[in-house]
């Protein structure tokens, strides 16, 4: 006899939105260009983005729309299992037109976010707005069959932030060829150092450096972060326009930027014709479930660099922002303890490592 059971559970999610409410709780105040079905899902999904003050103004809404939606099983070690989406409105209706709308907000903001669920058109329109003001873009994969939409756009990209699958498709989809394996972790017996790691990962981190791309954020699940820059200045800042610093914000900058003082970490070598590259570990955590925790850390470092903190900061924040991630049964907690992430926050800031330093691997 079997004896199971089984729980459903509705949770606000989608990349974009999930960044777009962590940046939120954590002082910056997002400006989200979407759209949303007449439905019950686009009606929580307004409700949650009104109730924190956000403006809705670039979220289009009619009946034709069916709000994406995504159905996840997890196991019971709060793993994802299996996926089944369904998110063709956003290719159909966030079209380029729509994008243009709202390109005065694109020119006047501090960074640009895009996710690969956009359409190749879209993803460009965008990208070119933001290149017209020099307004930094920052790429989130999505997926591995979605992160090959980079192609298009690789020159206009500042940050990338794709896992090493992501990466791998990613490095191969602007290689114009299959040139690199994925990591198959199921066939290697033994726990992979951080250093054997990123050797593998290596050439394919080289190609979006090469394209021009000029920081790159490689999540390791719980091997921690990989950051990589051609360049040491990228780690320090990239110039975000000054913006309007809510309380919240000001008090996240001032509580990080003092218990993770600049230029503390270490001195941060390359090797001659290589790339700059920090390893920051993953913190251990009380996991009940991981879906969000990729998004959370992009929140975290996005809303980090618009409070003013420089780029390792703003990347430590945002692996404290995943921890709490993992530990609450939402994609983005409900609420955020400045002084819980500024602990860990700096746990993960002076954890950090240069991985061309062999006295530290």
């Amino acid at each position: 006899m079997l004896l199971s059971s089984l729980l459903v559970l509705y949770a606000l999610g989608g990349v974009a939105r999930n960044v777009a409410e962590c940046m939120s709780k954590l002082g910056t105040k997002p400006y989200m260009i979407s759209a949303v079905g007449l439905d019950m899902a686009g009606n929580l999904l307004l409700e949650q983005w009104k109730s924190a003050e956000l403006s809705t103004e670039g979220i289009q809404r009619h009946q034709d729309i069916e709000t994406a939606v995504v159905c996840n099983i997890f196991d019971g070690k709060g793993e994802l299992a299996a996926a089944v989406a369904s998110v063709d409105a956003i290719e159909k209706f966030l079209t380029p037109e729509w994008v243009w709308k709202f390109s005065w907000k694109i020119r006047s903001s501090p960074v640009l976010m895009v996710d690969a669920n956009l359409s190749s058109p879209t993803l460009e329109a965008a990208c070119q707005l933001a290149a017209e003001s020099k307004t930094p873009v920052w790429f989130e994969p999505v997926s591995v069959a979605k992160s090959k939409r980079i192609a298009s756009v690789a020159k206009y990209v500042s940050f990338a932030s794709p896992n090493e699958d992501e990466l791998i498709a990613m490095a191969n989809a602007l290689s114009s060829a299959d040139v690199f394996s994925p990591i198959k972790r199921e066939d290697i017996h033994i726990k992979l150092s951080v250093r054997s790691l990123f050797q593998m990962l290596r050439p394919a981190i080289q190609v979006l450096l090469e394209k021009g791309i000029k920081v790159i954020v490689v999540t390791l699940g719980s091997d921690g972060v990989f950051l990589c820059s051609s360049e040491k200045h990228e780690f320090d800042s990239l110039n975000f326009r000054d913006v309007k610093s809510h309380s919240f914000s000001r008090q996240l900058y001032e509580i990080v930027n003092s218990s993770c003082h600049r230029n503390g970490i270490l001195n941060v070598t390359r090797s001659k014709g290589s790339f700059y590259a920090l390893h920051f570990p993953a913190l251990s955590a009380s996991v009940v479930r991981l879906t969000g925790a990729g998004d959370c850390l992009v929140g975290g470092t996005i809303a980090s660099l618009c409070a003013g903190l420089d780029v390792m900061q703003s990347v430590a924040v945002g692996i404290a922002s995943a921890k709490a991630a993992v530990e609450a049964d939402s994609n983005v907690p409900a609420k955020h303890c400045l002084t819980n992430i500024a602990d860990d926050a700096r746990l993960a800031y002076f954890g950090a490592r240069p991985v061309f330093c062999p006295s530290t691997l």
